[in-house]
């Protein structure tokens, strides 16, 4: 199942004086914070470990990430059993929390989320968010 794709973005409401690569950075946000902790599936851990260290070690940004590790696409590839169900009830477009919650946390800059700078200060500030909606979905079963 395919959760999101960076071209899905590229194009409607996209703003025109950013790249397309700013299509990758609010999925490579949850994408990575999946990844770093423990909630990656077979595809990083077991068949491409070095991309997955790169992104440990931050050479890579999660946007960064997302393009060369995954092509700018999320699937349930890149997640085990566990990531996958918290996935389907957080990052859902439709039904989940997580859009409010990169909003709420990071803003949009310029009235777009695709504004929103790829780095490793706002996966830091925006990490404890989701760690928390992770939490409450575990002990609750909703995020």
């Amino acid at each position: 199942m395919k959760y999101d794709d960076m071209s899905w973005h590229s194009g409607g409401d996209f703003p025109a004086d950013l790249p397309p690569e700013a299509g990758a950075t609010h999925t490579g946000m949850f994408v990575a914070w999946c990844l770093l902790n423990g909630l990656g599936g077979e595809l990083h851990t077991e068949e491409f470990p070095d991309t997955l260290e790169k992104l440990r070690e931050r050479k890579l940004t999660p946007g960064g990430f997302l393009i060369e590790a995954c092509d700018g696409k999320f699937t349930d590839e890149d997640l085990g059993s566990e990531g996958n169900a918290f996935t389907e009830a957080y990052f859902d477009f439709s039904t989940g929390e997580y859009l409010a919650d990169y909003e709420g946390c990071l803003g949009a800059p310029g009235g777009s989320l695709y504004a929103v700078p790829d780095t490793w200060d706002n996966f830091d500030k925006l990490a404890p968010v989701i760690s928390n909606r992770f939490e409450s979905w575990k002990k609750h079963g909703s995020a």
